[in-house]
């Protein structure tokens, strides 16, 4: 039977963490983060190890991983949430590239991070591998290929359905790209680990803490009151649940299942030792990986959007979503069937009016924030941690000159237009996907208008 929701697979093993004690009333500190994911995470670890006399406090509604951070699909990848092309136009070629070098020097600083602390996330670097599932994904593989080659930065390298096939054998694969930049990682035990971290620096993680309001010098909750000069926001897909942000980001829904875990004989048929995360070249991608205990978790959008910027609580996912993702699964790995899908879950991210995420700080008020990743942000916490407490602290040098840096971005609309907006931008998603799949010509056209209708800029 499918477990369906307890937050995720993730904590299926241990279960969900011992609850850390809440906010015990009004108290002052000089940093106060509102958010235990890996962002403010990261944010207070960087802090600490600069100024370790701060007095440094994390605010969490629920736990330390209870949202995205604890239901990714483990992806430790150097994406430019967005894309490079918007911020090309804005900051130039070499701020664009070098940006890029950024992201790639934050997946190994995750991994330093992560030996240095004892934090056993199961890290496999096998880098990224991109397959084309039919021609119009074949199109767009080259399309992406030939724009890859005025980013070398990227490192990614076009394939042939041979040398996909090298590295796992997905069924009708006819080419692959692979980006070295990226690594497998389990999501719960790295934020696990990353709030162990940070409370042996000496922060204090307030749960069962939710923050209702985040003013100058000031966090509100209905336990206390928190003081600080500095008050940094780092709730990603639950920001529209703050007093005055409810048009701010889109909290959008991704879901995940996984299974069983697959026999010797079906690991022979499909390759997949070097661990690479995987993704289709679909207009409604999916992602997989091949977890360190051989079952393959993929995730992809099942219901996107809950109209009012609604959030779920326990991550349950609907059954239609079950059966697509496996369906989707079962195409891609034949070896697959008949392995039961033991857990399905899903989650909300955030997503920013131009889909692009973004890191700043306003000295005068003491307001910072980070986020609005797009489902691309495991890898980018980190560097917006940094990034935000080198603006706190006045220190950030050339991070602070990086084009996610205090960003102006117009909010989403009010109801229902935003819930029509997204609602339509995935039914030409998946309406293109399914005619590209029975070899329809000039379906990327829908996908064009879905990207009109999102404003996206990639």
């Amino acid at each position: 039977m499918t477990v369906n929701g307890n937050v995720s697979f993730w904590y299926a093993a241990g279960g969900v963490p011992a609850p850390r004690p809440p906010l015990p009333g009004d108290l002052r500190a000089d940093v106060a983060i509102v958010g235990a994911g890996y962002t403010g995470l990261w944010t207070a670890y960087y802090l600490k190890k600069a100024e370790p006399s701060l007095n440094v406090v994390v605010l969490e509604a629920r736990f330390a991983g209870f949202g995205a951070s604890g239901r990714n699909g483990g992806w430790l990848a150097n994406t430019i949430t967005g894309g490079r092309t918007g911020y090309e136009k804005s900051h130039g070629r070499a701020v664009v590239g070098r940006f890029q070098e950024l992201l790639n020097e934050a997946v190994d600083e995750v991994c330093k991070v992560a030996e240095a602390e004892g934090i056993d996330a199961d890290i496999v670097k096998g880098g990224e591998l991109l397959v084309a599932r039919n021609r119009a994904q074949l199109a767009r593989l080259h399309e992406l290929a030939e724009e890859e080659q005025r980013w070398p930065e990227g490192g990614a390298r076009l394939l042939t359905s041979e040398e996909t096939a090298d590295r796992v054998k997905v069924a009708s694969a006819l080419g692959g790209m692979h980006v070295p930049h990226c690594a497998r990682i389990h999501p719960a035990k790295l934020v696990r680990g990353l709030a162990a971290a940070v409370e042996r620096l000496g922060v204090s993680i307030y749960e069962d803490t939710e923050v209702t309001e985040i003013l100058p010098g000031a966090a509100v909750t209905r336990r206390g009151r928190v003081e600080a000069r500095h008050v940094l926001r780092a709730t990603e897909g639950f920001t529209a649940n703050l007093k005055g942000l409810h048009r701010e980001w889109l909290p959008m829904n991704s879901s995940m299942i996984v299974t069983a875990p697959l026999p010797a004989a079906a690991w022979d048929e499909i390759g997949w030792e070097g661990h690479e995360t995987l993704e289709d070249l679909a207009h409604a991608y999916v992602y997989l990986q091949r977890t360190a205990d051989d079952r393959i978790a993929i995730g992809g959008r099942g219901v996107p959007y809950r109209y009012g910027s609604r959030t779920d609580t326990d991550g349950a996912t609907q059954p239609g979503t079950i059966a697509m993702l496996t369906s989707i699964l079962h195409g891609m790995f034949p070896a697959a069937r008949g392995q039961a899908i033991e857990h399905a879950w899903s989650g909300v991210l955030g997503v920013p009016r131009d889909w692009k995420a973004t890191v700043g700080y306003d000295p005068a008020s003491g307001l910072g924030w980070a986020g609005g990743y797009v489902g691309t942000g495991v890898t980018a916490t980190n560097l917006a941690g940094r990034t935000l407490s080198g603006l706190v602290l006045g220190s950030a040098g050339e991070l602070a000159t990086m084009p996610w840096v205090n960003r102006k971005i117009r909010r989403w609309e009010f109801e229902p237009l935003r819930w029509i907006a997204v609602q339509a931008m995935y039914a030409l998603y998946h309406r293109a996907d399914r005619a590209e799949a029975r070899g329809l010509a000039r379906t990327s056209k829908l996908a064009l208008f879905a990207d009109k209708v999102s404003g996206r800029g990639y």
